[in-house]
């Protein structure tokens, strides 16, 4: 028995704003409703391929999609697709993936989303000691009422972020190393920053608005030390002219010595 979906042979996808790929036309639009319809671009195929680890049986991955390679670029952000006979995990070529969603209860995509989360729900109850384990009917449940949320805002789900999603999913109140990167050390935050020229450096460095509260204080305690030594200076000079004027007065209390004259 022939596959539904023998008669798709080709498609044309728009790189929307949010820069995922939406089909816009088909070759079997009978059976193809394209509104909220997306492809998986090379890049993100290559993303969920490194997920493997996850435990997800790539058999049944491969099942719920539909290879295209590029036929056609059509300008505008359009390009062509044509369906090919390849493995997404073993092509050389780089593909799109149009998930097989005929069926959206029973289908093979269907079946993958069902097995993604209870590989998910599976790897969080190894990981975590929760009070009360994780079941599948818990996590769809939340999944499913983000979802809601999209389609309720007019907001289509993209297939993308419907996996993502899953595979990324945690509990409230868990949170993984890998989801939060160890913050910079100085040095690498050093790294990172632009080279000045010396012009530059001692602009930056006369900059009053740039600096801290303790170069302030230290400005000021050489202030108070140059206040000092000033004063300082202020009370020798006092004292050298004090003597001076004291040596003066001496001068004057002394008796002066009469002139004599010829006789």
């Amino acid at each position: 028995m022939a596959k539904p979906t023998s008669t798709l042979e080709w498609c044309i996808v728009r790189l929307g704003e949010d820069h995922n790929w939406w089909v816009a036309e088909t070759s079997d639009p009978v059976r193809w409703d394209v509104d909220g319809l997306s492809v998986i671009d090379p890049r993100q195929i290559s993303h969920l391929i490194e997920l493997r680890d996850y435990g997800f049986d790539q058999d049944l991955f491969e099942a719920a999609f539909i290879s295209f390679r590029i036929d056609k670029d059509q300008g505008a952000g359009k390009v062509r697709l044509k369906r090919v006979k390849e493995s997404l995990f073993e092509s050389d070529e780089k593909l799109f993936a149009l998930p097989d969603s005929l069926d959206e209860e029973n289908g093979p995509y269907a079946d993958l989303l069902d097995h993604l989360v209870r590989c998910r729900v599976k790897l969080l109850n190894d990981l975590f000691d929760f009070e009360a384990k994780l079941s599948v009917d818990e996590v769809e449940d939340e999944i499913r009422e983000d979802q809601n949320a999209h389609f309720i805002e007019g907001k289509a789900v993209h297939t993308f972020e419907e996996l993502t999603a899953i595979l990324d999913y945690m509990p409230a109140g868990h949170e993984t190393d890998e989801e939060h990167p160890v913050k910079e050390t100085a040095e690498d935050e050093d790294e990172d920053l632009p080279e000045l020229d010396e012009a530059e450096e001692e602009k930056l460095k006369n900059d009053e608005s740039l600096k801290w509260d303790e170069d302030e204080e230290g400005e000021d305690e050489e202030k108070d030390k140059d206040k000092d030594k000033d004063d300082d200076e202020e009370d020798e000079d006092g004292d050298d002219e004090k003597g001076k004027k004291d040596e003066e007065g001496e001068d004057e209390d002394k008796p002066k010595k009469k002139a004599r004259g010829k006789r």
